[in-house]
């Protein structure tokens, strides 16, 4: 559950009174769009995606006009602006207009939760406006905040003296950055994004104004609700893969996916969070989908899932991984039964499809799913190697990744050509 940009992001940002950048919508009249141009000269146009889209600037979708008839064919070419963002092709729905904020410097600053502190943490650079990725270690700092305590003034002060931020910026920054915290812990956030903040001289004082924010929210956390965001505001371009299979996120046991990348060759059931993101991380584009199975998903939801996979990807696949640490509650015989009784069914309806399957697995009843895998593998004569919670899961990824290019570049013709010896 993810937002992007002004339009609904300014709802989020009057809570703690931070001030932004004003705007319009595509609803706007021309007068409306004329008079923000009286006022500010100059307007930033950008097309409106639903869900947390980024990289729009890169993209060449990002408009500075100064007159009003600029301002109208940005947005005739805007509205429906295709743009690819990661493995997906998303459409806009609208434009807004927002008012250029002058400013000599920009700064980056978000909040999020740290794999590595195990804690919140900040980010902040007044080198802003470019990924905060391609910033050397000297130009951006990263802090843990203790959640006990809260982002203090002084811990902004500290951040930016060492980052070097010329003095007259380090007060208005230090009055309002602060406030961004009682935003990421009040209302169910998991992370929350300001870039750039444009520094505005008004009345001889300097104004921290947000341009751009994104938010990602954990749809867990009853908190976001209190935000009065209609629940469209997260609706984002589904594939028919995810729809199918999010629908069954009312069963027992986690079920959501995200499809990373149709092109990929390895399909991934992934069992825990620690799985999702080890998997994800190191399969890179070979990984069609991210997904969380676990929470002892029963057998019938567990096949209807298998299904849905198996219809969608594997005629496209070079390997079948399934990926997870030692469980304490699943029960690892029934989740194999329900992947491995639906592959044979998918067989015994479309036909057999060559894919090596590559298992890295521990919990309870581990030893009975995998002999039931094994007998169902060895029925159609299909490769397979095994893992169990004594190898490392990375071991078991990388071994997936290398089965994966061996089988596309010679594995399935050498499979095909002579019988192969699981």
């Amino acid at each position: 559950m993810q937002i992007s940009g002004l339009k609904y992001g300014a709802r989020i940002l009057d809570l703690i009174e931070f001030p932004y950048a004003p705007f319009l919508t595509a609803d706007a009249t021309k007068e409306q769009i004329q008079q923000l141009l009286n006022q500010h000269r100059k307007l930033v146009v950008k097309p409106f995606f639903s869900g947390g889209v980024g990289k729009k600037g890169k993209a060449g979708l990002v408009r500075i006009v100064d007159n009003l008839v600029d301002a109208l064919q940005a947005k005739k070419e805007l509205y429906f602006a295709s743009h690819q963002y990661g493995s997906k092709t998303v459409t806009a729905s609208g434009v807004t207009f927002e008012a250029f904020v002058p400013s000599e410097i920009e700064v980056y600053f978000s909040i999020a939760a740290s794999t590595t502190f195990r804690k919140p943490i900040f980010t902040l650079s007044p080198f802003g406006g470019v990924d905060i990725e391609a910033l050397p270690a000297g130009k951006k700092q990263v802090t843990w905040i203790d959640p006990f305590i809260g982002l203090k003034s002084f811990d902004i002060t500290n951040a930016l003296t060492d980052l070097g931020c010329p003095e007259a910026y380090i007060s208005p920054l230090v009055q309002n950055l602060p406030k961004l915290w009682s935003l990421y812990d009040n209302y169910g956030l998991l992370t929350l994004e300001l870039n750039p903040i444009r520094m505005l001289k008004s009345d001889n004082r300097l104004i921290p104004v947000a341009c751009d924010l994104k938010a990602q929210f954990d749809q867990d956390n009853p908190a976001w609700k209190r935000l009065g965001l209609p629940a469209t505001v997260f609706q984002s371009d589904i594939t028919p893969f995810e729809s199918e299979i999010n629908e069954l996120r009312t069963y027992q046991g986690q079920s959501d996916v995200l499809e990373l990348n149709a092109r990929g060759t390895i399909i991934p059931f992934m069992f825990g969070g620690g799985a999702n993101s080890a998997a994800t991380e190191t399969l890179g584009s070979s990984a069609i989908f991210a997904s969380d199975f676990g929470g002892n998903p029963p057998y019938e939801k567990m096949y209807e899932i298998s299904r849905i996979v198996f219809k969608h990807w594997l005629p496209k696949a070079s390997v079948l991984l399934i990926i997870g640490g030692k469980a304490n509650n699943t029960d690892i015989y029934v989740t194999f039964k329900g992947i491995f009784d639906a592959l044979r069914d998918h067989f015994t309806r479309y036909g057999k499809t060559p894919i090596y399957t590559v298992v890295g697995r521990g919990g309870p009843n581990l030893i009975k799913g995998m002999f039931y895998g094994k007998d169902i593998l060895d029925t159609f004569r299909l490769p397979y190697r095994m893992f169990g919670y004594d190898t490392s899961m990375i071991q078991v990824l990388e071994h997936a990744r290398r089965i994966d290019a061996w089988w596309r570049e010679e594995g399935r013709m050498e499979y095909q050509t002579k019988r192969f010896d699981a």
